[in-house]
């Protein structure tokens, strides 16, 4: 099963359906530790799920007057939407740079961006008290047109569709769908472009929702740059992502894995590197001007500055110092070390823009804290992606070279184009 290619053309309706349940079966160990500590949290968390949609936000939530959202948004949908920015990158860097150094790794990051968008900005529909109005900024329904949000819901669900084109030539090898997938092959470049543009929109699209909440965020996390801020670190936020999510699958999925990707595997790290710390220098040198603009060193003797420095000094600047030192010394457990922090940084900043920096004035004991419900439910969306990623790179394409078809037909696409431009 383990070298198993792509099926057949499914040509009749019972070919299909036999297929499908065939593929539903399980593959690989059962209990491991990763499903032995997740499957009890999904389990209760789909529980969760289905009694807030049924009995309301308030039965699962903690109480916290003025603070209008909590860890769905501020972990799951702006850290899961910051994670997911690795996408649009080496999609920009591989289809249009032209850059095939990273296409080994580009339907793998491809798949995580697109099940980050399905899982952590579908959480948005969590923190809805009347959930069912998902739908109406779509309808038009009593939504403010020149509302960011309005903008927010709009590129997401595009950006979702976006991606679902540009990994749809893998679920058309998967079920042997030779002429459909040389049709959406061709959409790819097209959705690669749309997908960019909605990306770079989007990510300061987020940062432009707390600016509204300029009275409530701390001197030093506030400035009318904030969307900027979140663009950059997006950024090197999406890429580190890759780096941590490619060092787990490439043990993982390692039987997949091909003797040119293996080889070639360590330049892709390194590259992915030298560009974090380029990025990671621009956000940092951004966030300075904004503190020597906005006149605020003084509160960095102050505990908010500690924490303050703690994002930006031990989370940022160490990080960005540590894949300048891992590329230069071409030392990979150095470069997994800074991915791993400056996932942590975003973590934090995302969150301080939330609830930590988001009235810092309140005292401890009228703050937001998390119920255990919404944490159960947090962790489920997150293992929900893994789960659903896993099950897809183990059915489809993703590590493994493509079916020998599919080879031929891009070669064939390929020839086609370059006559035509001759």
């Amino acid at each position: 099963m383990r070298g198993k290619q792509a099926s057949p053309e499914k040509r009749t309706l019972k070919d299909f359906i036999t297929f499908i349940i065939a593929e539903l079966k399980p593959r690989g160990k059962i209990f491991t530790p990763f499903n032995i500590i997740s499957a009890p949290i999904l389990a209760l968390g789909i529980i969760l799920i289905i009694y807030r949609l049924i009995y309301g936000l308030g039965t699962v939530v903690a109480e916290a007057p003025g603070f209008p959202w909590g860890i769905w948004i501020g972990f799951n949908v702006m850290v899961g939407v910051a994670f997911a920015g690795g996408a649009y990158v080496l999609t920009f860097v591989v289809y249009i740079l032209r850059s095939e150094k990273y296409h080994p790794i580009i339907r793998a990051t491809i798949l995580n961006g697109f099940l980050a968008y399905v899982f952590y900005a579908g959480a948005i529909l969590l923190d809805l008290g009347r959930w069912w109005n998902i739908v109406n900024p779509l309808i038009g329904n009593k939504f403010g047109v020149n509302s960011v949000l309005f903008l927010v819901a709009w590129h997401f669900l595009l950006y979702m569709i976006a991606e679902f084109l540009e990994f749809s030539p893998a679920f058309a090898e998967w079920l042997g769908l030779k002429r459909i997938r040389k049709i959406l092959r061709s959409f790819t470049l097209a959705a690669v472009i749309f997908g960019i543009t909605l990306s770079t929109l989007h990510q300061s699209g987020l940062g432009a929702l707390v600016m509204m909440a300029r009275p409530n965020i701390h001197p030093l996390w506030y400035t009318e740059f904030i969307p900027v801020l979140f663009f950059v670190s997006g950024i090197f936020g999406g890429i580190s992502m890759v780096i941590f999510e490619g060092t787990i699958s490439t043990r993982v999925f390692g039987y997949q894995l091909t003797t040119d990707f293996r080889r070639s595997y360590d330049d892709i790290v390194l590259g992915l590197a030298k560009t974090c710390a380029a990025v990671m220098f621009v956000y940092l040198f951004l966030k300075a001007l904004v503190l020597i603009h906005g006149a605020h060193a003084s509160l960095l003797a102050t505990p908010m500055g500690y924490w303050y420095l703690t994002e930006v000094v031990g989370l940022t600047l160490i990080p960005c110092i540590l894949y300048l030192r891992g590329f230069r010394d071409r030392n990979i457990k150095v470069i997994r070390i800074a991915a791993i922090l400056a996932m942590a940084g975003i973590i934090i900043n995302r969150c301080n823009y939330v609830f930590i920096a988001y009235k810092w004035f309140v005292p401890l004991s009228e703050r937001y804290i998390p119920s255990w419900q919404e944490v159960v439910m947090a962790l489920t969306i997150v293992f929900a992606h893994i789960w659903v990623f896993r099950w897809i790179v183990h059915r489809m394409a993703v590590y493994r070279k493509p079916p020998a078809w599919a080879v031929e037909q891009d070669r064939r696409g390929e020839k086609k184009a370059l006559e035509v431009t001759l």
